[in-house]
């Protein structure tokens, strides 16, 4: 559905993005992650059209999205930073779409209309910020996109509304195959609806995976001796993080769950338990393996 090859772009003399490729199927749900500065919203707005790449081949559907008004009319996107032009109402903005978009769908506005239940004659500018957020999202799925481009964008709802959002991407994506593509700092949030997670730092892709599998692939290990650690078993299992309380050790490793054990094992410790690991742990400690590292915070 979306695939991006060896794709870069720079802003005269920065690099915002180096020869990234990734690969979205339709009818996923594709995190985006990365530090400040990574390129994530420079990568989002290539993929919307609004920017164009200096070298590589993007595309959705296999056409390119650049200048392409076939593929932007099947394409919400939804930015950080939302624009209203001044004096419009939400009933204004939503005939300059119905105007602009085919595939507009008039019965579907009004019945978000009560899910959202802002009154339609309301001057946008004059809504709080969550509210236009709200109404971002209105608006955008009454488009019916077949490709949702989301940079932030359940930043200033409330938790009410934060779920229902997300309970009507769920929806969009089980019941019309819409495809996804998410970036967000609130990785907790990301964790909750993203089946494929992409970590983007300083213009370079870090990693790929399904979610399950990077879940499967990274684990938090608390281990303890009767005596002291046992030299080797550092050199053995090279940690991604390492930290002592006490007599345990703590432990952040990546590999096979079943050979991580068995090795940990042949060392006879008197404690050995796994810990669960959220995404926001992961990225941490992934961060942390390439130098952008926070020591002595997660415990």
């Amino acid at each position: 559905m979306i695939k991006m090859e060896q794709v870069s772009k720079h802003f005269q003399e920065t690099e915002a993005l180096k020869e990234v490729s990734l690969s979205v199927r339709q009818g996923s749900i594709y995190g985006l992650v990365g530090s400040n500065g990574a390129g994530k919203t420079t990568l989002l707005k290539l993929l919307a059209g609004i920017y164009r790449q200096n070298s590589g081949k993007l595309a959705i559907d296999a056409q390119p999205v650049f200048e392409n008004d076939a593929i932007k009319a099947r394409t919400v996107f939804i930015p950080d930073s939302l624009y209203y032009f001044p004096n419009f109402s939400i009933e204004d903005m939503a005939l300059f779409y119905a105007r602009i978009y085919p595939q507009w769908n008039q019965a579907r506005f009004e019945k978000l209309g009560g899910v959202f239940n802002i009154e339609v004659k309301r001057r946008i500018r004059a809504l709080s910020k969550g509210m236009q957020r709200q109404v971002s999202f209105w608006i955008g799925l009454a488009l019916m996109p077949e490709v949702m481009i989301l940079d932030e964008p359940l930043d200033g709802l409330d938790p009410v509304m934060r779920q229902k959002v997300k309970n009507l991407i769920i929806q969009d994506v089980a019941e019309r195959n819409m495809t996804v593509m998410i970036s967000s700092h609130n990785l907790r949030e990301l964790e909750d609806i993203c089946d494929y997670i992409g970590i983007l730092h300083r213009g370079e892709m870090l990693l790929q995976k399904d979610l399950d599998d990077l879940k499967a692939d990274v684990h938090k290990i608390q281990i303890a001796f009767s005596g002291e650690v046992p030299p080797a078993l550092l050199q053995d299992l090279p940690a991604l993080y390492q930290e002592k309380r006490g007599s345990v050790l703590i432990l952040i490793v990546r590999g096979v769950y079943e050979e991580i054990i068995s090795r940990m094992r042949s060392y006879h410790p008197a404690v050995l338990d796994i810990l669960p690991l959220t995404l926001e742990e992961i990225f941490i400690y992934e961060m942390g393996d390439r130098g952008y590292e926070i020591k002595n915070i997660l415990y």
